[in-house]
């Protein structure tokens, strides 16, 4: 019997909000709006010196039902090069390390699988490159590493993929048993004019809904808007 989920995705710009305040506390609320099982964060961990992550581990404990897949790269850092994953409590991480792929900028992905009500799902939360050249290089070390895992699982991809059209390099999709899930435009939040977040789906992942989550707090939150989508595995 099929599961049902629901995947969220969100480049929270290290918790600074239109009103270029930093506010964590706003950041996790959207969260719990979204009430999502699994969700991809993009810039969570600031830039520079420790890369001390935006969501601070406690808040994020005692505020939501989240917890972080364990990457421990660094002590007060949730993600890798900004990139995190979140987990409802219960869902168990079977593996999780960083994906490896050629950067011109400090941008990346990481990759977890799960295990979902006893149902495998391999996650993939992502930040590309602002160049159309390196993004597609980054989508073909994206889907060489699904490939290069010695089991098969069905995959979300999510993240901030910086690719305007369903075209360019996300054209690399058509050669690999991917689709885009057809979502809103979420960037910019003050007026969405592009479609820069991105779900993408293995065939065998079923789509019911998806959306931009839109609220009186997300429209404040940060540049971008969150995306979701309810999807069945197993």
């Amino acid at each position: 019997m099929s599961h049902a989920i629901k995947v969220a995705t969100y480049n929270i710009r290290k918790a600074v909000g239109l009103d270029q305040r930093r506010d964590p506390a706003r950041i996790l609320s959207v969260l719990n709006e979204i009430n999502a099982d699994i969700v991809t964060l993009q810039e969570v961990d600031r830039r520079f010196g420790a890369r001390v992550s935006a969501l601070p581990l406690a808040m994020l404990a005692a505020e939501t039902p989240y917890i972080p897949v364990p990457l421990n790269f660094r002590p007060a850092a949730i993600g890798w090069h900004g990139n995190a994953i979140l987990l409802r409590k219960g869902i168990e991480v079977r593996s999780a390390a960083p994906i490896d792929m050629p950067t011109l900028e400090p941008r990346g992905a990481v990759m977890a699988e799960l295990a979902v009500n006893g149902h495998p799902l391999r996650v993939i939360g992502v930040h590309l490159d602002l160049s159309g050249l390196w993004r597609r290089k980054q989508i073909r070390a994206l889907l060489a590493a699904i490939d290069a895992r010695p089991l098969y699982m069905p995959t979300v991809m999510m993240g901030d993929f910086n690719q305007w059209s369903d075209s360019g390099a996300l054209s690399e999709l058509a050669f690999h048993h991917h689709r885009l899930v057809r979502t809103p435009k979420s960037f910019h939040t003050a007026r969405p004019v592009a479609r820069l977040d991105r779900i993408i789906v293995s065939h065998d992942v079923q789509v019911s809904a998806a959306d931009c989550h839109i609220s009186a707090l997300s429209k404040q939150a940060s540049d971008h808007l969150p995306l979701w989508a309810e999807i069945y595995i197993g």
